[in-house]
């Protein structure tokens, strides 16, 4: 791994934890053991340079991994899946590791071109679930509508596991999102309809 990838991993990871804000250079130096010279060497403009390219490859790679986790089932059957991702890197991290693409989008005063990549992802991880759900019959304006409340609750729940140090929140929601996806699919009725024969 190179000296630029081993800082954007760095940022990631420190984002994930500390905010932008609590990222500073000499955090990016220890956690990637790059030197500070090569910080300015491969991002000139410096952390908000270095914290932005972090949000995209991090956003690139949240995006190929919920195109895997849709891709092989039934989205509702897929947005269960997320309570157990989420909840490992919870519990590995004590509560502390949460999604860098939000620590971007609540740093827009720091680093604003971050705040955009994160929003550009959001809409990215919404087209990506809108796209399932009218694969599985949804009407395209229902089907993005649900897309924004799927990913805006899921973010919304690991913040507040984090917050109360407990996967409940995480866990509660992701149960009721599936539900509420089967009722939009039609597969909550077929299912009710064949408990009854």
């Amino acid at each position: 791994m190179g000296a630029r990838d081993k800082l954007v991993a760095a940022a990631i990871d420190l984002m994930r934890c500390n905010s932008i804000a609590g990222t500073g250079i000499a955090q990016l130096l220890e956690r990637s053991g790059i030197s500070r010279r090569s910080v300015y060497l491969n991002f000139p403009g410096g952390k908000a340079e270095l914290v932005t390219e972090a949000t995209r490859v991090a956003g690139a790679a949240y995006s190929e991994m919920m195109r895997t986790v849709t891709a092989g089932s039934d989205i509702a059957s897929a947005l269960a899946t997320y309570p157990t991702l989420w909840r490992e890197t919870l519990l590995a991290s004590d509560f502390r590791a949460g999604c860098p693409i939000v620590a971007a989008a609540l740093g827009r005063a720091e680093a604003p071109a971050a705040a955009d990549a994160a929003g550009q992802t959001f809409a990215d991880w919404e087209n990506i679930l809108a796209a399932r759900l009218r694969a599985e019959q949804v009407e395209p304006e229902t089907a993005h509508s649900l897309a924004t409340t799927i990913v805006a609750a899921i973010e919304g729940a690991v913040v507040l596991s984090m917050a109360q140090r407990s996967a409940a929140p995480l866990e509660g929601t992701a149960k009721h999102l599936a539900e509420l996806v089967a009722q939009h699919t039609g597969r909550a009725s077929r299912a009710n309809g064949g408990a009854g024969r």
